[in-house]
């Protein structure tokens, strides 16, 4: 959960790297909120008979600069620009690989940040 805090924190920053821990943990837990106030929502659109989409778009507009600056700062991580984002299929597969161990253009390695 301390990874999900860290990018909210950061939710505008977009220079600067993050590891591949930092944004797989932020989109695990991006799903689990995100799948349990769809069915909290369900359950409350059921009692009151009323449409609760908006509180789930609210959730979404609230985490979509995070998302964005995390992915961005992944992409540094590998030695890419940011715009790889913006691909799907190559920028998954970027987010996967390990990041540059030494420090690059973007900045120091997050994992050494640590010690």
């Amino acid at each position: 959960m301390e990874w999900y805090i860290k990018v909210l924190k950061n939710y505008a920053v977009f220079d600067g790297r993050a590891s591949r821990q930092e944004y797989w943990m932020f989109f695990l837990f991006n799903i689990i909120i995100s799948i349990v106030l769809g069915i909290l929502l369900g359950i409350l659109s059921g009692i009151t008979k009323t449409d609760q989409t908006v509180l789930g778009n609210i959730y979404s507009l609230a985490v979509l600069l995070p998302g964005i600056g995390v992915a961005i700062r992944r992409m540094h991580d590998t030695g890419r620009s940011g715009w790889w984002c913006i691909v799907p299929i190559v920028g998954l597969i970027f987010a996967i690989e390990a990041g540059n161990p030494e420090a690059n253009k973007y900045g120091p390695s997050p994992n050494r940040q640590k010690s």
